[in-house]
């Protein structure tokens, strides 16, 4: 059993940034691949980022390649996703997951999710 927590979500003017923090506790965080995934009412849940267990690999979708960054820091069992340059187009809600594989992630398979974060980009 693995639980996440978000936090760092808000509202962020056109061109700005944000980061958004999602901590694991119940198994070994570094077990796991983590991944960002995001919705918008009205639209399909998409796939933002993911990122190994080791930190070593990425993967990101490619409306925010460029822009945003997933890192992880298995010593505080926290994931990142640095967000920069944000568009409107990037008002969601942001969900990390956890899964077995950045693979697994970035194909939709997640076996633990996080309550979400709202993201909201004025213009």
């Amino acid at each position: 059993q693995v639980q996440l927590q978000e936090s760092g979500g808000g509202l962020v003017q056109a061109g700005g940034s944000l980061r958004l923090s999602c901590t694991a506790s119940g198994r070994t965080f570094s077990s796991y691949a983590m991944g960002w995934f995001r919705q918008a009412p009205g639209k399909e849940r998409e796939f933002v980022a993911a990122i190994s267990r080791s930190g070593d690999g990425t993967f990101y979708a490619e409306s925010v390649k460029g822009r945003f960054t997933i890192s992880r820091d298995n010593a505080k069992n926290t994931v990142y996703l640095q967000m920069s340059s944000l568009r409107p187009e990037d008002t969601a809600i942001y969900y990390c997951a956890a899964s077995a594989s950045l693979l697994y992630l970035r194909g939709g398979r997640t076996d633990y999710w996080a309550q979400g974060a709202q993201v909201t980009v004025s213009s």
